[in-house]
């Protein structure tokens, strides 16, 4: 009796999981497979009975990528879907700062994050104390502020900017404000590839992503070494020579389009590792090559951890109502300009030319 009992329960995941199998299986052993797909099939349940969505980052692994996440992408496209969903609870499947972000543009919703201690080596590069005072040494200047950042230092903040629009919001900022200098924080690769591309002065702050500041110039030639065929992609939390050395440089929207659409036979991706196996489950006969760098915090979001937050509703995110509704101001200019029409690349041929950079 029991064996057909677990038997028919197996076959009730089945039919709710089956279609997340071909995206992960070369990822997920056969072995591993269906204590993943009753996790997976739980969540899901769950979610239904909390009136919750998943937001996914493009850095979780696939089982949840490609299996409980309702909605996936960059940090700031998931928390406009949280603020768009009517959904009571979110539930970041990311790191804290994009759930500080999803409450500020959702104050009425409860957002959940698995793991409290899922931070970001950029985010905890710098405070909103730091922000003041770059602003009392540069006064009249606006500050663009990395989306990837805490609501502490949005909120000392003009206006957000992602990988994808950076050079858009930076030009704006410098247009409105009447200047030909702009603050560019906190990622010191961000704001010097940004450099490359506009006319605009901008002032840096030493601020890094772990995953992204480990790449070399010296990896892409191990690449192109290694399989010359391959279409190398970067991201521009980069250094600038390893963007000068790949053959595309863009957001993370923009490697998924790029990918999407040329359809290579083999493409390397320059960012964190979970990201080529997301963008590998929906461009079947396209081969994704290493290398790539674990972001540790990311990967502390986890099947197990996210079914316990919603069988317990536990780790809520919580902003300030005054410092969120400064940091709301600055995440909501962002989002009000009009958006480019395609996800933002950066002309690797005009990056070529120094461009100075005056580093706080």
């Amino acid at each position: 009796m029991a064996d057909g009992a677990a038997m028919a329960r197996w076959t009730t995941v089945q039919d709710v999981t089956d279609h997340v199998w071909p995206k992960v299986r070369d990822h997920v052993t056969p072995m591993e497979w269906p204590v993943q797909a009753e996790l997976i099939a739980e969540i899901n349940r769950l979610k239904a009975d909390r009136d919750a969505v998943i937001l996914a980052h493009n850095y979780m692994t696939p089982d949840i990528f490609h299996g409980v996440g309702d909605y996936v992408g960059d940090s700031l496209g998931l928390a406009k879907e949280a603020a768009r969903s009517d959904a009571k609870v979110i539930v970041q499947a990311g790191v804290h700062f994009m759930a500080e972000t999803s409450k500020i543009l959702s104050p009425d919703k409860t957002v959940l994050i698995p793991d409290l201690r899922a931070g970001c080596s950029l985010a905890a590069s710098i405070t909103g104390a730091d922000v003041r005072l770059i602003k009392a040494r540069y006064p009249g200047l606006p500050v663009v502020t990395y989306v990837n950042t805490t609501a502490d230092v949005k909120a000392e903040t003009d206006i957000c900017c992602t990988s994808a629009n950076a050079v858009q919001v930076v030009e704006w900022a410098a247009k409105e404000w009447g200047v030909d200098r702009v603050i560019l924080i906190p990622d010191e690769f961000l704001a010097r590839n940004v450099a490359a591309q506009t006319t605009v002065g901008i002032i840096a702050w030493k601020g890094r992503c772990e995953v992204h500041e480990r790449f070399t110039a010296a990896d892409i030639a191990d690449m192109r070494a290694a399989y010359p065929g391959a279409e190398i992609l970067a991201h521009p939390e980069c250094p600038e020579d390893v963007l000068a050395a790949s053959d595309f440089a863009g957001s993370t929207a923009a490697m998924t389009d790029y990918v999407a659409g040329r359809k290579p036979k083999q493409v390397v991706l320059i960012t964190e590792c979970s990201m080529a196996s997301n963008v590998a489950g929906d461009v079947p006969g396209v081969q994704f090559i290493g290398p790539c760098n674990l972001c540790p915090h990311m990967k502390r979001i986890t099947l197990e951890n996210i079914r316990d937050c919603l069988i317990n509703m536990q780790f809520e995110v919580t902003v300030p109502e005054d410092m969120a509704e400064r940091a709301r101001l600055a995440v909501q200019r962002m989002v009000d300009l009009p958006p480019p029409a395609i996800p933002a690349r950066y002309d690797l041929f005009k990056a070529r030319h120094h461009v100075a950079v005056e580093l706080i």
